[in-house]
């Protein structure tokens, strides 16, 4: 009991401490800090680092980054935040250079509002420690920012200690530049970056987009005219220095031009007008766009259309927060929500999984180790009593099936128990209040 009360104890300071203003916390005293590093250092000047719970919370944090899951975008998952243990989420995602991705977390309605730390890493080639990139802990809980090159980002979502509930989470892919022929999208273009020219001596560095002989071409962000002249290849062309995102945008391939170099424009503004002047003599009129840092990338991630969001999932709320074990008498759990998906690990049919997250037909559940990974719906079944035992002696139930996990509740010897799972020489049960937790197998 005395164990109980320290516990609690920490816990309620915690909750005071996160309790200030945020503004003075998270902003004033540690500028340089995100807000998920500003907590942590609050947990360990604290002394809350040392404990069971500040450990689980800070061991979450490093294992959602290092073990992320996998997933394709757009994406879309119903999430759940259980507040009796420490839990976060890392999704790994593919992300071109000039995508916007934005971000958005939304708490369902009903739900006690805790403060929840998102953030944006960018995974490096050689392994070195993930790059900060953006992060958000108020009540919008989203953010945008664009992707600087072709590369592997991580987005950690974790809340607060000893707060809970469900919430949706949404990742998707906007374009950085407005598009740059008037009354045109995407789906104009014919040409794309990197297929081959003049026999294959050389490949194209840009996307070709048709339109009508005299369509506007517009400029695509905020900046000012670098260059307006002729060459033979491009024919009547335009540079556009990018201010927005310090980049060069280039325009070709032009029936007139409208500007002059040194002359500021804003997106929408015309700067020429679509033809096929240069070496497109002999195509169809179309702007040849491209963008340039410190040499050509691919145009096409700068302006392609937003995505549409996927399906709502459709495993009920429900779902969300319940134990599962599997139907057959082995599960295999996937990096990501397809059948082809890499192995993160396997489960046997005593062993419970924690459902915290449901895309589509998948559910993102985790094992008592901590590990995540995806299931099919109905792949599992709710986690019904195996049986129902007396404990012998007094014991302490446990958050995690470890001796030195936090204890979150003391049992007197004669309690009746329901046997959810088992895992190792530990027991996932439930007490008659409802309330789930570790036993050791000697307790029992």
């Amino acid at each position: 009991m005395l164990l109980r009360l320290r516990t609690l104890s920490a816990a309620l300071f915690v909750l005071f401490l996160t309790a200030c203003s945020q503004s003075q916390t998270l902003q004033g005293i540690f500028q340089q800090s995100t807000p998920h590093e500003a907590y942590a250092r609050k947990l360990k000047q604290a002394g809350l680092a040392e404990t069971a719970l500040g450990r689980d919370w800070l061991r979450a944090a490093d294992q959602a980054l290092r073990d992320s899951l996998v997933v394709k975008l757009p994406f879309q998952e119903s999430g759940f935040f259980p507040a009796d243990r420490a839990v976060a989420t890392g999704l790994r995602y593919l992300v071109r250079a000039g995508e916007t991705i934005q971000i958005s977390l939304t708490l369902a309605p009903g739900t006690q509002a805790p403060k929840v730390f998102v953030d944006a890493f960018e995974l490096s080639p050689d392994r070195s420690a993930p790059r900060h990139l953006a992060a958000a802990d108020t009540a919008a809980l989203s953010f945008r920012y664009v992707a600087e090159a072709d590369r592997q980002h991580v987005l950690r979502v974790q809340p607060e200690l000893l707060r809970g509930g469900r919430y949706t989470l949404r990742i998707r892919r906007e374009p950085s530049l407005s598009f740059p022929v008037k009354g045109k999208t995407d789906a104009a273009v014919g040409s794309f970056w990197g297929m081959p020219r003049d026999g294959g001596a050389r490949r194209h560095e840009g996307i070709d987009i048709f339109a009508q002989r005299g369509t506007p071409a517009v400029a695509s962000a905020h900046g000012y005219i670098t260059r307006v002249n002729e060459t033979k290849l491009g024919g009547r062309v335009v540079w556009l220095a990018d201010t927005d995102h310090n980049q060069h945008l280039y325009y070709a391939h032009l029936d007139k031009q409208l500007v002059q170099p040194g002359q500021r424009v804003k997106p929408g503004d015309t700067l020429g007008l679509v033809g096929n002047t240069g070496n497109a003599r002999t195509t169809s009129p179309h702007l040849h766009f491209g963008v340039y840092r410190n040499g050509a990338v691919d145009p096409f991630p700068f302006v392609r259309r937003p995505d549409a969001m996927p399906p709502v999932p459709k495993v009920l709320p429900s779902r969300l927060g319940q134990w599962v074990r599997a139907r057959e008498t082995r599960l295999t759990l996937r990096r990501m929500p397809t059948t082809t998906g890499v192995t993160a690990a396997t489960a046997t049919r005593p062993t419970p999984l924690l459902v915290l997250g449901a895309t589509a037909e998948w559910l993102r559940v985790q094992l008592p180790t901590g590990r995540t990974g995806f299931v099919p719906a109905k792949a599992v079944l709710t986690a019904t009593p195996l049986r129902r035992e007396n404990l012998t002696l007094p014991t302490d139930l446990r958050a995690r099936p470890t001796a030195d996990a936090l204890t979150i509740a003391a049992l007197p010897a004669q309690t009746t128990v329901a046997v959810l799972g088992e895992y190792g020489k530990f027991r996932l049960v439930r007490q008659p209040n409802g309330r789930t937790g570790w036993l050791a197998v000697a307790a029992s």
